[in-house]
């Protein structure tokens, strides 16, 4: 015989917190009969004190009515839309059932009193001002001593007792009225803010991806214009050395036999231009695809660049990286490299510094490369000669970075030193 797998113990979860809508929910469906049996038993007890036999018998046919009403409702609500005349006939047969039995007993009225609180939904809001006014009658009766009253007292205290009903039970229902208002209010703007974020989220989704397209473009056009830069400089060094080459050669054919010596110098012209001419594409080829990227990223290129300046210069240069250093497109990193090498040439050749710091930061969306000396600085704002001993100057710092959406900025100041700064787009490597 084998034995039933044990049950793991039942462990209550958290309750389900309960709605303000389910709660009246509740109230609509069981209400009426918790109120209707609450004035049945407080009008028995009192029954003997304020009513005949004969209103007796009257009251229980009418009570067992009420019953009945409302065990019909109960099936007819959930199927009868606010306003309907299902639930105008409902109302209309229990306020007359509530006024008869407050005449004939006037602790009844408490089962009256429920007609103040389903107006709303069951009569048309044209109807439920008359249906609070008519409510109101039956209780100010109640109050005053019964119905009809039986002396003039008591017809003045039915008066007095009925505007103020009457008065709290409209007063209460504008109240109610707002309240609805002021909800309809707030649920259609915090829709249309749903809506408003909906847009703003699709806007800046739209944004980034222009900004994508903009990089890409921006690093497109860099490749173009960086293209044609070295077509005009294989056009104005090596075609011209090329072309002179040529020229030369074709002298020393022309005069080998009768003159040596000619021949010989421009033999040697020849040579000396095909050597400029070895020298200018070795650089045109350098400055395209830049050697110190080939087997490192470019925090691994820089530190080394750095330190390898340092050692020509015998000049103390310290490397720092600051942010979560990560892979960046080779564009940039050569762009990158390019400045910190121009920006080091100048420290080398023009600041006499002793001192040089390069600072690389990784940040959220932007990279920038500070390389700062403490060297005799210059005047910015004096013209400065574009490109010394194969550099680009800092006219040519600044234009590569500009073709990657990039920006350069220079701070220096005779005898103060001279902090070059470029920003560029993180652009993360695929």
């Amino acid at each position: 015989m084998t034995s039933s797998p044990r049950r793991a113990p039942y462990v209550p979860g958290p309750a389900t917190p309960v709605t303000a809508e389910q709660r009246w929910e509740q109230f609509y469906r069981y209400g009426p009969y918790a109120v209707l049996t609450l004035a049945t038993l407080v009008g028995a007890v009192a029954a003997d004190l304020v009513m005949t036999r004969t209103e007796m018998y009257a009251a229980g046919v009418l009570t067992v009515a009420a019953y009945g009403l409302q065990a019909w409702w109960g099936r007819a609500r959930p199927r009868t839309a606010p306003g309907a005349p299902a639930g105008v006939a409902y109302y209309t047969a229990r306020t007359a059932l509530a006024f008869a039995l407050s005449w004939l007993n006037p602790f009844f009225a408490i089962y009256a009193a429920l007609s103040y609180f389903d107006v709303e939904p069951l009569l048309p809001k044209r109807f439920v001002r008359a249906g609070l006014l008519t409510t109101a009658v039956t209780l100010a009766g109640s109050q005053s001593g019964g119905l009809p009253p039986p002396s003039l007292m008591n017809w003045v205290a039915f008066a007095v007792l009925y505007v103020v009903n009457a008065t709290l039970a409209l007063f209460f229902w504008q109240v109610g009225l707002r309240e609805e208002e002021k909800a309809r209010v707030q649920a259609a703007t915090i829709a249309e803010l749903e809506r408003t974020n909906l847009r703003l989220e699709a806007a800046m989704a739209e944004n980034a991806a222009l900004h994508a397209q903009l990089l890409v473009q921006a690093r497109e056009a860099g490749v173009d214009d960086e293209r044609r830069r070295l077509a005009a400089e294989i056009h104005d060094t090596l075609a011209q050395g090329l072309t002179g080459i040529i020229a030369q050669l074709q002298v020393v054919t022309s005069v080998t036999d009768r003159d040596p010596q000619t021949a010989r110098v421009h033999l040697e012209r020849a040579a000396a231009l095909a050597r400029h001419s070895l020298g200018e594409a070795r650089r045109s080829v350098h400055n395209l695809a830049p050697v110190a990227l080939e087997h490192d990223e470019l925090t691994g290129a820089l530190e080394k660049t750095v330190a390898t300046w340092a050692e020509q210069h015998r000049v103390r240069a310290d490397f720092t990286v600051t942010g979560t250093a990560e892979p960046v497109h080779d564009e940039v990193a050569a762009t990158l490299l390019r400045i910190a090498g121009e920006a080091l040439a100048n420290a080398g050749r023009h600041a006499g510094a002793s001192r040089v710091g390069v600072t690389l930061s990784f940040m959220d969306d932007e990279l920038t490369l500070d390389v700062r000396d403490d060297g005799c600085g210059f005047d910015p704002g004096a013209a400065i000669p574009a490109g010394r001993a194969g550099g680009f100057g800092l006219g040519g710092m600044r234009a590569r970075a500009e073709r990657i959406a990039g920006t350069v900025e220079v701070e220096s100041e005779p005898g103060g030193g001279t902090a070059v700064s470029a920003r560029v787009p993180l652009v993360r490597q695929a």
